[in-house]
Protein backbone atom coordinates (compact mmCIF):
# COMPACT_ATOMS: atom_id res chain seq x y z
CA UNK A 1 0.00 0.00 0.00
CA UNK A 2 0.78 3.56 -0.75
CA UNK A 3 2.45 5.54 1.80
CA UNK A 4 -0.23 8.83 2.52
CA UNK A 5 1.58 11.32 4.45
CA UNK A 6 -1.61 12.10 6.49
CA UNK A 7 -3.34 13.11 2.90
CA UNK A 8 -6.68 12.51 2.31
CA UNK A 9 -8.06 10.04 -0.22
CA UNK A 10 -11.14 8.13 -1.62
CA UNK A 11 -11.42 4.53 -1.63
CA UNK A 12 -13.18 1.66 -2.79
CA UNK A 13 -16.65 0.78 -0.97
CA UNK A 14 -15.98 -3.18 -1.45
CA UNK A 15 -12.58 -3.77 -0.32
CA UNK A 16 -10.91 -0.34 0.85
CA UNK A 17 -8.56 -0.55 -1.41
CA UNK A 18 -7.15 3.36 -2.27
CA UNK A 19 -8.51 4.84 -5.69
CA UNK A 20 -7.30 8.61 -5.82
CA UNK A 21 -5.82 11.34 -3.74
CA UNK A 22 -8.21 14.45 -2.42
CA UNK A 23 -5.46 16.47 -3.76
CA UNK A 24 -6.43 14.90 -7.96
CA UNK A 25 -9.88 16.00 -7.77
CA UNK A 26 -10.93 18.50 -10.65
CA UNK A 27 -14.56 18.08 -10.45
CA UNK A 28 -17.80 16.99 -8.68
CA UNK A 29 -20.31 18.29 -11.25
CA UNK A 30 -20.51 14.67 -13.37
CA UNK A 31 -23.10 12.02 -13.55
CA UNK A 32 -23.26 8.53 -13.79
CA UNK A 33 -25.65 5.54 -13.82
CA UNK A 34 -24.92 5.49 -10.02
CA UNK A 35 -25.88 9.54 -9.21
CA UNK A 36 -22.84 11.80 -8.82
CA UNK A 37 -19.72 11.18 -10.02
CA UNK A 38 -16.07 12.79 -9.12
CA UNK A 39 -13.31 13.49 -12.08
CA UNK A 40 -9.75 13.13 -10.64
CA UNK A 41 -6.55 13.74 -12.79
CA UNK A 42 -5.00 10.82 -11.88
CA UNK A 43 -6.33 7.53 -10.16
CA UNK A 44 -4.67 4.18 -8.67
CA UNK A 45 -5.16 0.77 -8.16
CA UNK A 46 -7.76 0.67 -10.74
CA UNK A 47 -7.65 -1.49 -14.13
CA UNK A 48 -8.80 -0.67 -17.72
CA UNK A 49 -11.46 -2.23 -19.68
CA UNK A 50 -11.41 -2.39 -22.75
CA UNK A 51 -11.87 0.67 -25.62
CA UNK A 52 -14.98 2.10 -26.36
CA UNK A 53 -16.74 4.92 -28.44
CA UNK A 54 -19.97 6.41 -25.70
CA UNK A 55 -22.42 8.75 -26.37
CA UNK A 56 -22.52 10.65 -23.38
CA UNK A 57 -24.56 14.14 -22.54
CA UNK A 58 -21.52 16.36 -24.01
CA UNK A 59 -20.70 14.19 -26.68
CA UNK A 60 -18.99 11.31 -28.38
CA UNK A 61 -16.11 10.05 -26.29
CA UNK A 62 -13.34 7.26 -26.63
CA UNK A 63 -13.44 5.98 -23.04
CA UNK A 64 -12.39 2.83 -20.72
CA UNK A 65 -14.19 1.70 -18.12
CA UNK A 66 -12.53 1.61 -14.85
CA UNK A 67 -12.07 -1.24 -12.25
CA UNK A 68 -10.80 -1.97 -8.87
CA UNK A 69 -8.12 -3.29 -8.89
CA UNK A 70 -8.08 -5.43 -5.62
CA UNK A 71 -12.17 -6.28 -6.10
CA UNK A 72 -13.42 -5.96 -9.45
CA UNK A 73 -15.75 -3.58 -9.13
CA UNK A 74 -16.44 -1.50 -11.59
CA UNK A 75 -15.92 2.09 -10.57
CA UNK A 76 -16.36 4.20 -13.45
CA UNK A 77 -14.18 5.67 -16.81
CA UNK A 78 -11.15 6.94 -17.71
CA UNK A 79 -11.70 9.17 -20.92
CA UNK A 80 -9.59 8.80 -23.69
CA UNK A 81 -10.73 11.16 -26.37
CA UNK A 82 -13.02 13.50 -26.97
CA UNK A 83 -14.38 14.26 -30.17
CA UNK A 84 -15.22 17.39 -30.02
CA UNK A 85 -12.64 20.31 -29.36
CA UNK A 86 -14.52 21.81 -26.54
CA UNK A 87 -13.93 18.68 -24.95
CA UNK A 88 -10.61 17.76 -25.21
CA UNK A 89 -9.47 19.03 -21.51
CA UNK A 90 -11.35 15.75 -20.38
CA UNK A 91 -8.72 13.46 -21.89
CA UNK A 92 -6.74 11.33 -19.76
CA UNK A 93 -9.14 11.81 -16.58
CA UNK A 94 -11.05 9.65 -14.31
CA UNK A 95 -14.51 9.48 -13.47
CA UNK A 96 -15.27 7.71 -10.21
CA UNK A 97 -19.12 7.06 -9.08
CA UNK A 98 -19.28 8.63 -5.72
CA UNK A 99 -21.77 5.98 -4.88
CA UNK A 100 -18.67 3.41 -5.49
CA UNK A 101 -16.03 5.45 -3.09
CA UNK A 102 -15.32 5.98 0.61
CA UNK A 103 -13.35 9.18 1.15
CA UNK A 104 -10.91 8.35 3.97
CA UNK A 105 -8.93 10.53 6.42
CA UNK A 106 -5.45 8.94 6.88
Amino acid sequence: MAEFDGRHFFSCRNCLNPLAFHHDLISKTFKAQTGQAYMFGNAMNVVLGRKEDKQMITGIYTIAKIYCSNCGQELGWHYLRAYDLKQKWKEGNFILEKFKMLKEYK
